[in-house]
């Protein structure tokens, strides 16, 4: 059957509560027509139906951008890689790779994403792609500079890319929030208030950062109790936050299920939310009940993120096309919280135990489980998903890519968690030589994944519109 014959759907209409995440319709539509190719067009409407809004909204623009962005995540996360490396041979720190993985690659992602799925998901119109690609940019651009400039001592140029890094974090919640004033679909109000809550937080935590650079006395005579809350407030209140909550529409298309409202889902907002600032103001007022307070709030939120990753891969359908693309999406987005929740378990534990003590947080202990497993493995799980779906390329091509990005599925997701749980426990033993043999299978493993990206992305582009 040609695809002519094909009827005409238009997912560009604003999702119900029980329909597949408007951000990913052009995966489905493409999955969709990919999967029922065979079947009669009778068939195919009946199952399928008709959804026409009242005006209908134009996404090209906004999926190059994201697209776009999801690249340059892909590439702070090749240069993450190269400082592994070096890492290993004791030729760098951990500070370089670690901000370029996080403060670079996630940060860029979601720069990318969450404008595109808050719009998408609201069955709003995005803002113009010049402004979209210009936070991304900002973010991607300051990032990168402050990670080459703070460890070479570039002051006056630190402080530049810093501020460019917050004016871009400004312009990720404008191109998020400023285009629900027309949605047309239901709002989640849940999922919105945290983008929103993430992005203080990351503002406040970038900020304290950039005070200690200029060299301001009150941050640089405290900064052993500033430096655990600004770090609290970059990677659990921001990165852990944003993923959560995307991991709630995300997770369910690639799973198969149904968006639905889940009490795991609540739960793992609230805490997740309320535990970082929490943490954050006892460091700063050196106040114990405060600080373990926000600890096993941080702890509660992480278990229920668990247990909604557990719920969702239960109520999942199941895949008869495509099982290595689908494996390592599926299988991605349920490791991951788990790795969150061992690196919170660690964090909060520690606060717990000795409260407000800036020997409490130790950026060594929870490198591997939070920026490779979880932050690391959830952008690579979901550009796998994504590319096929907001990339270039027809149906023809669309499938093509899944077949790329599925390629030694099971051996890349299992060599990518074995070694965060060699280095993990290497970093906690002080064995060396166990965060080498960790670091050996992680970093392949993430380099096969861009490289798989890189391909696919490649197909896309050679297609003519």
């Amino acid at each position: 059957m040609s695809e002519r014959a094909l009827p005409v759907l238009d997912l560009q209409a604003p999702a119900d509560a029980g329909a597949c995440c408007g951000a990913c319709a052009s995966a489905e539509a493409a999955s969709l027509a990919a999967d029922a190719a065979s079947l009669p067009v009778s068939a195919l409407a009946a199952a399928l139906p008709l959804v026409v809004p009242r005006h209908r909204i134009d996404r090209d623009a906004d999926r190059r951008v994201t697209f776009g962005g999801l690249g340059l995540a892909g590439g702070f996360l090749g240069l993450a890689v190269l400082g592994l490396a070096h890492l290993v041979v004791g030729r760098t720190g951990l500070w370089v790779p670690l901000h370029l993985a996080m403060a670079g690659g996630a940060s860029t992602a979601i720069a990318a994403v969450m404008p595109f799925f808050t719009a998408a998901l609201a069955g709003a119109p995005p803002l113009a792609a010049r402004w979209r690609g210009l936070a991304i940019g900002c973010v991607a651009g300051g990032a990168l500079v402050v990670s080459v400039a703070v460890p070479a001592g570039w002051t006056g140029l630190a402080l530049a890319a810093g501020s460019t890094y917050v004016a871009g974090i400004g312009l990720v919640a404008l191109v998020a929030v400023w285009p629900l004033r027309a949605a047309l679909g239901v709002r989640r109000p849940l999922v919105e208030i945290a983008y929103v809550a993430a992005l203080v937080q990351v503002t406040i935590g970038a900020t304290i950062a950039l005070a200690l650079v200029a060299g301001i006395p009150a941050v640089a005579a405290n900064w052993a109790m500033l430096k655990p809350a600004h770090a609290w407030l970059n990677v659990f209140g921001f990165l852990a936050v944003v993923i959560a909550a995307s991991l709630f529409h995300l997770a369910p298309t690639v799973a198969g299920g149904r968006i639905k409202p889940r009490r795991s889902a609540v739960t793992a907002i609230a805490g997740l939310l309320a535990g970082p600032p929490l943490v954050a103001a006892g460091l700063v007022l050196a106040a114990d009940p405060v600080v373990r307070v926000g600890a096993a709030v941080e702890l509660a939120g992480a278990v229920a993120l668990v247990t909604h990753a557990a719920v969702v891969r239960r109520d999942g359908g199941m895949w008869t096309t495509d099982p290595g693309w689908h494996r390592f999406t599926g299988w991605s987005l349920v490791a991951a919280p788990a790795w969150l929740l061992a690196a919170v378990a660690i964090a909060a534990g520690r606060l717990l135990w000795l409260g407000a003590d800036p020997a409490a947080w130790s950026v060594a202990l929870i490198a591997a489980p939070l920026a490779l497993g979880f932050v690391v493995q959830v952008v690579i799980g979901s550009w796998t998903h994504l590319v096929p779906a907001i990339g270039p390329g027809d149906m023809a091509v669309h499938a093509r890519q899944r077949v790329v990005l599925g390629r030694m599925a099971a051996a890349r997701v299992v060599a990518l968690n074995l070694g965060v749980g060699l280095a993990a426990l290497g970093a906690i033993g002080g064995e060396p030589l166990l965060i080498g043999f960790g670091l050996a299978l992680i970093v392949p493993s993430v380099a096969g994944a861009l490289v798989l990206l890189a391909w696919s992305a490649g197909m896309g582009r050679r297609v003519r519109p």
